[in-house]
């Protein structure tokens, strides 16, 4: 029997959570790791996932924690919370990890396997990418709309031989659509590409991707980002495909027009905490270290911080 826990109960935790609890409570100890509200809900009814996949709605873990300094001895720790939140998580987790537990990161960003790494050196770090459509309904309750989420991850570079196999078998049996891959870097970065663009355009201006496409000067902003973030795979000697930024405008225009990122929503509703630096941030700090000028995203990300500040 694993200990498996997932820290999180948002649209990813919550999803994945709800679908690895459906499958494996017989064989496995499954924990929730949530905060406030949404422990106490959880804690009293279960846990809530309005998706197409399934007419049963409800699954209750074996255990729901308020605190990460509740686990213990996990195998595998699904860490599902907001970027501004991972390295406070992490430095919590140095005291109930041991040196078995294997650490699977499932957040949106290009540096997240780098910051996790430097707070817990030694363990086994999954670096991974998600596709889904989900989110908070309410306290405890998920929606997922649109095809099934979708998760792709890899090897760990520094344990690279170690044997991961129950993680992939955990998925599989979960009926989870997944990819595991030798390196999953440059599905990482094609991910980032296109959402760390149109987040930062449609959170200057306030806008939706479908005016951020079709706006002359969002669409000069949008491509401008996107050759920086190229730019940057080029000199890390990460092979994108050579027409990644057309493709990306193609996948971008399948999106509904009115639809929105979370980091314009969280911008433009004055919300003290954003994911900034885990989109502007990396792409300034991995320009700096490699000495390449990134004027579009400097400029888009003090927009954006000036605004912040005159909101407030």
């Amino acid at each position: 029997m694993k200990n498996i826990v997932i820290i999180g109960l948002g649209g990813i935790g919550g999803y994945f959570g709800f679908k690895i609890n459906r499958k494996n409570k017989k064989e496995n100890h499954i924990a929730f790791v949530a905060r406030n509200k949404t422990y106490e809900k959880v804690k009293e009814n279960g846990l809530t996932l309005l998706s197409p996949e399934f007419k049963d709605t409800v699954t209750i873990p074996d255990s729901v924690y308020r605190s990460v300094s509740e686990i213990q001895n996990p195998d595998l720790i699904l860490i599902c919370v907001k970027d501004y939140d991972l390295e406070n998580i992490c430095l919590q987790l140095r005291s109930v990890i041991t040196p078995k537990t294997i650490l699977l990161p499932m957040l949106n960003g290009v540096n997240i396997y780098e910051r996790i790494r430097k707070i817990i050196p030694e363990n086994i770090i999954l670096p991974s990418c998600i596709y889904i459509s989900s989110y908070i309904k309410e306290k405890g309750i998920v929606e997922q709309i649109g095809k099934p989420g979708k998760l792709i991850f890899g090897k760990d570079p520094e344990h690279f031989s170690s044997d991961v196999s129950f993680v992939s078998d955990l998925f599989k049996k979960s009926n989870i659509n997944f990819e595991f891959k030798d390196n999953s870097l440059i599905d990482i970065w094609t991910k980032f590409l296109f959402v760390a663009s149109f987040a930062l355009v449609t959170s200057k201006y306030n806008s939706n991707f479908g005016t951020a496409l079709n706006n002359k000067i969002q669409r000069t902003e949008l491509n401008g980002i996107m050759k920086e973030i190229k730019s940057v795979t080029i000199a890390k000697g990460i092979a994108l495909p050579d027409n990644i930024i057309e493709t990306t405008i193609k996948k971008a225009y399948k999106i509904p027009y009115e639809a929105t990122t979370s980091l314009q929503l969280d911008v433009n509703s004055k919300k003290s905490n954003n994911e900034l630096d885990l989109f502007a941030g990396a792409i300034l700090k991995y320009a700096e270290e490699l000495n390449i000028k990134v004027p579009f995203t400097r400029k888009i990300h003090d927009d954006i911080y000036n605004k912040r500040k005159a909101m407030q």
